[in-house]
């Protein structure tokens, strides 16, 4: 009796539910794991996130147990209760939009389409964004992100 070889879409799907992250399309985002009112104010966020970020399509993610969202391919990226960034101090330039203050390293303000992460300020959490240079200027991503940012993480100083 002659065995036949499982057909290649068989392997392919029995391969894919090992892997499912990579087959389903689900992006994986380094987002820190967060408690407390930090959890519940990082929750409120991802929730109220818009479907379209800079003209770009909310995708799926996993945030590895953080809280965190995407837009797009090449991927804008979100992650909510992340440290203060590298290089931030209170005497470091503070970007508005809308009402929401950032922090975009020295070293990325260029004027030129480069991938930008951005860091916003003077909130009870630190929300991280990473822009591709695809998305270049960053405003547009900075004023569709800042209504959900407004509405869910406190301010507790202003950006001056």
């Amino acid at each position: 009796m002659l065995r036949q070889r499982p057909a290649l879409r068989t392997a392919g799907a029995v391969a894919c539910l090992g892997l499912l992250a990579s087959c389903s399309g689900t992006l994986g985002v380094d987002a820190p794991a967060v408690h407390g009112s930090d959890a519940r104010a990082c929750a409120a966020l991802v929730k109220a996130l818009p479907a379209h970020v800079a003209d770009q399509k909310q995708r799926k993610v996993d945030a590895g147990g953080g809280y965190a969202d995407a837009w797009g391919d090449p991927a804008i990226t979100l992650s909510c209760g992340v440290p203060k960034p590298k290089g931030f101090t209170k005497f470091a330039a503070c970007q508005q939009a809308n009402g929401v203050g950032w922090f975009v390293p020295q070293s990325q303000q260029t004027g030129k389409p480069e991938t930008i992460t951005m860091t916003t300020i003077g909130r009870a959490q630190n929300v991280e964004v990473t822009i591709p240079p695809d998305y270049w200027p960053p405003p547009a991503t900075m004023a569709d992100l800042a209504p959900a940012i407004k509405q869910t993480i406190r301010q507790v100083r202003p950006c001056v």
